[in-house]
């Protein structure tokens, strides 16, 4: 028996490859499948079953390019309904993989068909349970991106106490939990680092399994503190039920290198947006005016999703050299398939070229503090400003910033700073495309600034959009 998660940082995502005696079999594959099919050739194995927990809203999965590409069955669980060919599963339905066995466990709540997959080896002994956004490690999914009819929220939300109270926590302590996410997704809003747990630890520290908690006393926690979902999530669901263009004809439509001329020309369209991916000091230093930052090294996926609102943006790159193709997959991850070319040479064919480039300010956390009632905002997120930040500070979360724009001056100077300076550069280049160009970076953000001089504060903020 072989388990292998296959965890993408980016979208805090775990994939899972499955195997049993030429067997194997894939839990929630990303979008580009040649890793689950090479190592399934690399062990002389077939992938027989493609298992989705759910209809995922945060990332494009692979199971149709997969199922294509090997033959194998797309399973959901009960209540799925899709435009491509899939198996749908009963409750407690089994699936052989070799030597072993899958079970179904349908635990709606976080969507009508969520469902788990309990692991049995070949002595009938349940190894392990793949919880998909049931269940996470120091949390549940969130009970509002179902694409649910006339179902709140809340409605959700107790489903999801009766499927992990009747279906879950009765399973054996000793289960090895593999999630569908970690920290830093915005499947729920309490989750661990770690990427691989235990059931008896979750019965005792993960706060939505407390034997003594009333389905009311679940239903107020889990949806307390929610916030609204990226705009791009339901079109990702519909990518899911419904299919989409395989990667490599996106990869090979966006991978098109353009000529200073082509680039300018394509540019000057209408709708078209230039994205720079490269490192946020790079961007400061020199940019094309008018250009979106978003870093391929940080969390790349889930802002391209939160901050461009249509996933059908026509997109222009302009990339660190060799990463083209790495970004137009990443786009491809979560649904933004409408590259249509890249800077050849990138930044510096545009200086080459004798073009104009704008700058982003920037200050040290040092000289902040020594400026004179300086106007300051907080473009962390909320928990993040809640536990600290500087008093007087504007709170305006990146994703609610362009709702916020008339809070910034446009001609008073004024600093910005988010946790270590990914988020701030973000949130710059935003106000710089809606022509607000007094907006000062504080560089390393505040992790320099909770060493200077200055008075802090905690809790929410009045003037916080």
């Amino acid at each position: 028996m072989k388990i292998e998660q296959l965890y993408t940082k980016c979208l805090a995502q775990g994939a899972y490859y499955i195997e049993s005696n030429g067997e194997a079999a894939i839990i929630d594959p990303l979008r580009e499948v040649n890793q689950y099919i090479q190592l399934a050739k690399e062990s002389g194995a077939t992938i027989k079953y493609i298992f989705e927990t759910h209809f995922h809203a945060d990332f494009v999965s692979g199971h149709v390019t997969l199922a294509k590409e090997t033959g194998a069955t797309i399973v959901y669980g009960p209540n799925a309904k899709t435009s491509f060919d899939a198996h749908i599963a009963t409750d407690c339905e089994e699936f052989k993989v070799g030597d072993l066995t899958i079970r179904v466990i349908h635990t709606p709540g976080h969507t009508l068909e969520s469902s788990c997959y309990l692991l049995i080896d070949k002595e009938g002994n349940e190894q392990a349970i793949f919880t998909g956004d049931t269940l996470f490690l120091g949390d549940v999914g969130r009970p509002d991106l179902a694409q649910k009819g006339d179902l709140t929220q809340e409605d959700l939300a107790g489903m999801l106490f009766d499927s992990l109270r009747n279906k879950i926590m009765p399973l054996s302590d000793d289960l090895t939990v593999y999630p569908g996410h970690g920290a830093g997704s915005a499947c729920g809003k309490n989750m661990s680092k770690e990427t691989v747990g235990n059931l008896g630890d979750q019965k005792k520290t993960n706060y939505a399994l407390r034997a003594d908690m009333t389905k009311e006393e679940f239903i107020t926690e889990l949806t307390d503190g929610l916030t609204p979902p990226p705009a791009y999530f339901p079109l990702n669901v519909q990518l899911n039920k419904n299919g989409y263009e395989d990667i490599s004809q996106v990869i090979s439509k966006g991978k098109k290198a353009l000529s200073l001329a082509d680039f300018k020309e394509k540019r000057a369209q209408e709708g078209v947006l230039v994205l720079d991916v490269r490192h946020q000091k790079d961007f400061s230093l020199g940019h094309v005016p008018d250009s979106i930052f978003i870093g391929l090294d940080g969390s790349f996926a889930p802002w391209v999703g939160a901050i461009i609102k249509d996933i059908n943006t026509p997109v222009l790159l302009v990339t660190p050299q060799g990463r083209e193709e790495e970004t137009i997959i990443r786009l491809a991850r979560v649904g933004f398939d409408n590259v249509i070319g890249y800077l050849d040479g990138g930044i510096q064919t545009w200086v080459d070229g004798g073009e104009l480039t704008a700058i982003v300010g920037f200050v040290t956390a040092n000289e902040l503090a020594k400026s004179e009632k300086p106007l300051i905002f907080d473009v962390r997120k909320d928990g993040e400003f809640n536990a600290s930040h500087i008093d007087g500070a504007i709170h305006v979360p990146l994703s609610k910033l362009e709702e916020n724009i008339d809070k910034f001056p446009e001609t008073d100077l004024n600093y910005v700073h988010c946790a270590g300076g990914y988020r701030s550069v973000i949130a710059i280049s935003i106000l710089k495309k809606h022509g607000i160009h007094s907006s000062v970076d504080v560089l390393g953000g505040y992790g320099k600034i909770k060493n200077e001089d200055f008075a802090f504060a905690e809790g929410a903020c009045s003037m916080g959009g």
